[in-house]
């Protein structure tokens, strides 16, 4: 059964965001027209890969919304109330190419700003996403919770350089990447030898600061100005980054163990977290404020009347888009193709989409096409 039809949403799907509007939730509609920088910035491969994309008569690249989180953290930055706790909710249609299905499709959602209690706006966040599901008749979807904060806590207390340390929670998402990553770092440089290996060798563990001024000085020489978008002085961090990664830095044995360990770690929150205490103790690592607030989140959960037992966690999961930067969570069901549910929170967002200040922000997104499939007719 479809979601839409030429009036739009739904009667159900409208309801549902009318019950958030209720809860405090302000309904907003951003343009179908965005640019297309953010997306391509910020989003991941995935849904990269996936969009459509245009130009207007300046030459701007623009694509039609791939999803709701950029645009409405947008108009949030744009508005009075950027900086301030602020919580919206909306209806729309999103675009991206998808094999065997139509490639406009229509998500609810909310998107929550400004909130310091994160352990208590993450157990909303999937409460309500619940509260979306019931609202279709589904009473018991799959929980499926993981948390890229604590992969990066854990990372940082590794004895890895600083370009490694990066390279791993940004390719967390990607579980191909990750894998190529540990043994990459494992088994040393095994690429072979660029044809720009002798500068890179030159360079190597030479002053940051003195390489930098060296390769952006060779590029102005040599006349570049930019290239596909970045900077010389972008151009010459990523050479210096790929400087690092090509070294001949290997891995320890028992570093790659600790890793693998962590990323094993399954099972309902409240047994991943003795699990993850215990590797923590293990391993002398300080991961006490990344375990308290999975703590704390799992007794908010708790007091929302989620039977914690029931969640699927695991230190493995992760959601195929870059700006997540903490709690991810999707609600599934065995008919579905694809989440019912999905959202998490993503802190570095607004400053990387121009905030001046760090700003805490948690949402996610409801499939009306999903949730429609699996409920039946209302």
């Amino acid at each position: 059964m479809s979601s839409t039809s030429s009036n739009g949403p739904d009667a159900r799907a409208q309801a549902l965001v009318a019950s958030y509007a209720r809860a405090g939730y302000t309904q907003i509609e951003p343009a179908v027209l965005q640019p297309a920088e953010p997306f391509l910035d910020l989003s991941g491969e995935d849904i990269r890969r996936r969009m459509f994309l245009t130009s207007d008569p300046d030459g701007r690249e623009l694509c039609l919304r791939p999803d709701l989180t950029i645009p409405v953290s947008r108009a949030y930055l744009a508005s009075p109330d950027a900086g301030k706790a602020a919580a919206f909710c909306y209806l729309g249609a999103v675009f991206r190419h998808r094999e065997g299905a139509a490639a406009e499709f229509v998500q609810a959602g909310i998107e929550s700003f400004g909130r310091h209690d994160k352990a208590a706006a993450d157990a909303e966040m999937l409460a309500l996403g619940l509260e979306a599901t019931t609202h279709y008749g589904l009473n018991a979807p799959e929980i499926r919770m993981g948390d890229v904060g604590l992969f990066a806590a854990f990372v940082a207390a590794l004895d890895l350089a600083p370009v490694w340390k990066r390279r791993l929670v940004k390719d967390f998402n990607r579980k191909t990447s990750l894998a190529h990553d540990l043994d990459q770092l494992t088994l040393a440089s095994a690429n072979g030898a660029p044809e720009y290996q002798g500068v890179l060798a030159a360079l190597a563990g030479s002053d940051p600061k003195a390489a930098h001024h060296l390769v952006t000085d060779l590029l102005s020489i040599a006349g570049i100005v930019a290239v596909g978008g970045r900077s010389v002085a972008e151009i010459a961090d990523r050479f210096l980054e790929q400087a690092t990664l090509n070294a001949p830095t290997r891995l320890p044995r028992d570093t790659r163990a600790l890793l693998e360990r962590f990323l094993a770690v399954n099972g309902d929150p409240d047994e991943s977290l003795s699990e993850l205490r215990t590797l923590a103790a293990d391993a002398r690592i300080a991961l006490g404020p990344a375990l308290d607030l999975f703590e704390t989140r799992t007794g908010f959960l708790a007091a929302r009347g989620v039977d914690v037992r029931t969640i699927k966690f695991s230190t493995s999961f992760g959601r195929g888009f870059d700006y997540y930067t903490g709690f991810v969570f999707e609600l599934h069901d065995t008919r579905a193709n694809s989440p019912l549910v999905a959202g998490g929170r993503y802190d570095a967002l607004l400053s990387r989409l121009g905030a001046r200040e760090p700003i805490p922000a948690v949402g996610f997104a409801a499939s009306i096409e999903e949730l429609t499939g699996c409920g039946g007719a209302s």
